[in-house]
């Protein structure tokens, strides 16, 4: 039997926005060292990369570099925190429940790939309340290598039983669109997750603008046979 067609979304700024939890985190460790917090609307410039790198910037942001060693120390009691904390504003944004829905009459399966930690990723979600509709989570430690590693993405395809002919990549970042292109996956981008460089200019397959026409899009490109 043929494989069912795959989307494979990343997490963070595609399927939910989890900026005002992440920043919320991340102020608590610079108001710790009596450091400004930073505002949720510079996300675009500090999330995406994982959280090593967010609190690298934000305190990069405040005037402070980091020791390595200090690096580690708040990163592990950033996730600490985080994993009590993984929705609290979080929400998924308007329109991915009815994309799920239309794709998954039409006979496709889904798959999250990201570079968020395995365990955090289940968490939020499970409280989201999507996890069960996804054939598989993958995060940036539950294999050996993560975005822009294309291994990442093509073993995310294949846990979640699909082959890579028959799948597609959803993301916001630069990071999404090398990994699908290097995977040889084809790439739709949304604008309204955590870059700092238009994805426009990213050169995706496509950029969709809302999840209102995600669906459409995602019929175009991978048709479901």
């Amino acid at each position: 039997m043929p494989a069912r067609p795959l989307v494979v979304f990343d997490l963070d700024g595609t399927l939910a926005d989890t900026a005002p939890d992440l920043i919320a985190i991340l102020n608590g460790l610079l108001a710790e060292d009596g450091l400004p917090g930073m505002p949720v609307e510079q996300a675009g410039s500090l999330i995406g990369a994982g959280a090593r790198a967010l609190i690298s910037r934000g305190f990069a942001g405040a005037g402070r570099e980091l020791a390595p060693e200090r690096l580690e120390a708040l990163f592990e009691r950033f996730l600490a925190r985080y994993a009590d904390a993984v929705c609290v504003e979080t929400r998924l944004y308007p329109g991915v429940e009815a994309t799920l829905d239309r794709l998954e009459a039409e006979g496709y399966a889904f798959a999250v790939c990201t570079n968020k930690p395995e365990r955090h990723s289940l968490l939020l979600m499970d409280a989201l309340g999507i996890a069960p509709r996804f054939a598989a989570i993958c995060g940036r430690d539950t294999f050996a290598f993560c975005k822009p590693d294309p291994r990442h993405l093509e073993h995310t395809i294949a846990r979640a039983g699909g082959v890579r002919d028959r799948a597609i990549m959803i993301g916001d970042s630069l990071t999404d669109i090398a990994t699908a292109k290097a995977a040889g996956v084809p790439v739709i981008a949304v604008p309204f997750g955590y870059t700092d460089v238009p994805v426009a200019e990213l050169d995706p397959d496509v950029v969709v603008e809302h999840f209102d026409a995600m669906a459409e899009a995602i019929l175009r490109l991978l048709p479901p046979r």
